[in-house]
Parts: structure tokens; C-alpha cells; sequence
């Protein structure tokens, strides 16, 4: 599976990469056919508070399946995302069969 990453507004640290290749490789476990996954990390100033927003699209053959979060760390959004992810793919998964 191959995995493209983006940071926008920031530089993304080595380890906070590493979250996310490990986060989005274990989609795989609930569904094999995913062709490619699409991270973009945003840093988003609204007021005082910068919220960190996640958006992460999974390209299965025939669909893309998206979800974007927000949260105060990027990690969360990230495991909010992939549990998202992780639902979605299983529904998919039973429509296909």
C-alpha cells in the first residue's frame, strides 16, 4: 500500500510520520485491497486556538472513502480518523461480498 503525506502550515517530525505510516498500515488488517491512503495534516488558526485537522481518503478499488477530523493533537485526529476509516472499510467490505 503506498501512502502519501502532507503537512500544511507546519514541518511534520519524524516520529509524528511514523504514527501515521503505522496507523494507516493497520487499516490494511481489515481490508487487504487498499490501493493507496492520502494523509494531509493541517494546522488550522481559529481564533486563539490552533485545532490540528486530519484528513486522511483511502482509495480501495471501485470507492474512496474519506474521513477528516479535528482535534488539539495530531495524533487524535489521527486515531480518529482511522477508527472512522477502520468502520467504513468493514461496511464496505460486507457490500462487496
Amino acid at each position: 500500500m503506498e501512502i502519501n503525506k502532507q503537512a500544511i502550515n507546519f514541518d511534520a517530525d519524524s516520529k509524528l510520520l511514523e504514527f501515521v505510516d503505522k496507523k494507516i498500515e493497520k487499516l490494511g488488517t481489515f481490508y487487504g485491497n487498499i490501493v493507496s491512503a492520502d494523509v494531509c495534516l493541517k494546522l488550522v488558526k481559529t481564533g486563539q486556538v490552533q485545532d490540528k485537522v486530519a484528513e486522511i481518503k483511502v482509495n480501495v478499488p471501485g470507492s474512496t472513502l474519506v474521513a477528516k477530523e479535528t482535534s488539539k493533537t495530531f495524533e487524535e485526529s489521527v486515531d480518529l480518523g482511522t477508527s472512522s476509516l477502520r468502520r467504513q472499510l468493514l461496511k464496505y467490505k460486507t457490500k462487496k461480498k
